[in-house]
């Protein structure tokens, strides 16, 4: 079987990457996103893609990154209020935009990795958001219909992987991350350190390796900081 580990960024995305993709980017604010694999994606110059995350960054990093270079068309995502670009871009009908309740939001990507093709809520039901979507009623509450996302390429950020792929997160970085692995039609993983089969307990991986194709070692190692707040001593 063909090792999966990879000796960069850019070889672990070498012949993944196509005009008009649909990516799912994990991360929740700047923790847990694939940094490495991101800059990788910006260098790589693809354009007119979906990106499925929850955020879009910041002005400068994750996801915002790619605004910049104006290579994303469509956000799907949850929060996007820390990107003044992403606010500019949508006004001037630059980007397209589709805002999710955020546990709508994990639960279409989950569904996605589950084979589950729809799903019914109570969640944004009468408002603006799931305007033109079926709705029915169960025991008498009003449900709406969502349907499961899914991605040609899942990019995700995990703490250790063994060279099966299974992966281990730590803390906040298990975050929308576990469920996009299992929802993208080829995975691939920006860890921070690789280690022999055998020497993670199996008790203690998050994402089997099955749902793994490619991992890589992330060579931006900066730890962001999404807003900082101080106050004078």
């Amino acid at each position: 079987m063909r090792r999966k580990v990879y000796p960069s960024s850019a070889a672990a995305l070498d012949g993944l990457l196509n005009d008009g993709l649909t990516l799912m980017v994990g991360g929740f604010g700047l923790c847990g996103v694939p940094q490495s694999l991101v800059r990788a994606l910006r260098d790589s110059g693809v354009r007119a893609l979906t990106c499925i995350s929850n955020n879009a960054g910041i002005d400068g990093d994750g996801l915002g990154l790619l605004l910049e270079t104006r290579q994303i068309d469509k956000m799907i995502a949850s929060y996007v209020g820390e990107n003044k670009l992403f606010e500019k871009q949508f006004l001037d009908g630059i980007l397209e935009v589709e805002l999710n309740p955020q546990g709508t939001l994990a639960e279409r990507i989950r569904a996605g990795g589950a084979g589950i093709a729809a799903f019914f809520t109570p969640t944004g039901y009468g408002t603006p958001l799931t305007e033109g979507k079926e709705a029915r009623k169960f025991d008498g509450k009003p449900y709406v219909l969502e349907t499961a996302l899914h991605a040609d390429v899942s990019l995700v950020k995990a703490w250790q992987a063994d060279e099966e792929g299974n992966l281990v997160y730590r803390m906040t970085a298990r975050n929308f991350n576990p469920p996009m692995a299992e929802a993208g039609a080829v995975t691939v993983a920006e860890v921070e350190e690789i280690v022999p089969v055998g020497e993670i307990d199996p008790h203690h991986v998050h994402t089997p390796g099955i749902y793994v194709d490619r991992i890589v070692v992330g060579e931006y190692t900066e730890k962001s900081i999404e807003r900082r707040t101080t106050r004078e001593g």
